[in-house]
């Protein structure tokens, strides 16, 4: 009897441990995401790849005819 009760306790323990690495784990990969829009995730846009050169600045539709 003594030792299904300590196996039960192990078992909890267990799990208990289990889940607490499991939320350690999401809380890293929260903290991960936020810190990667904070530290500059911005995506340019057309006007910031006009200024870097890379795309042709956009010219007036009515020039084109």
């Amino acid at each position: 009897m003594a030792r299904s009760r300590k196996m039960s306790v192990q078992k909890r323990l267990r799990e208990q441990k289990k889940a607490e690495q499991a939320e350690r784990k999401r809380a890293t990969r929260r903290a991960a995401d936020g810190e990667e829009v904070a530290r500059g995730g911005h995506v340019a846009d057309r006007a910031d790849l006009e200024g870097y050169g890379v795309l042709p600045e956009r010219s007036d539709p009515r020039d084109d005819r």
